[in-house]
């Protein structure tokens, strides 16, 4: 979650990490219309995660701070909560 004192997103996952951080401290995850929703408080740096974990599909932050990973296609989609 967004805060100065988490790592870059290219440095390698740790414990801490791990215990605190994007995919596996999510609160909530929805599946609409074949988008998967996280719910949270999501940065670049969590989103440049999800471009390495989904490779190929098209991650972007909404408007409420969450994170979208949309299916593949072409160009960057629009955010289901504009």
């Amino acid at each position: 979650m967004p805060g100065p004192d988490l790592p870059p997103a290219e440095v390698p996952m740790t414990t801490e990490a791990l215990l605190s951080r994007w995919p596996t401290a999510v609160q909530k995850v929805e599946l609409i219309h074949g988008v998967l929703v996280f719910t949270g408080a999501f940065d670049e740096r969590d989103l440049e995660t999800a471009r390495r974990t989904y490779p190929g599909r098209r991650p972007v932050l909404n408007a409420d701070s969450g994170l979208e990973v949309h299916p593949a296609g072409v160009g960057d989609p629009a955010p289901l909560l504009a």
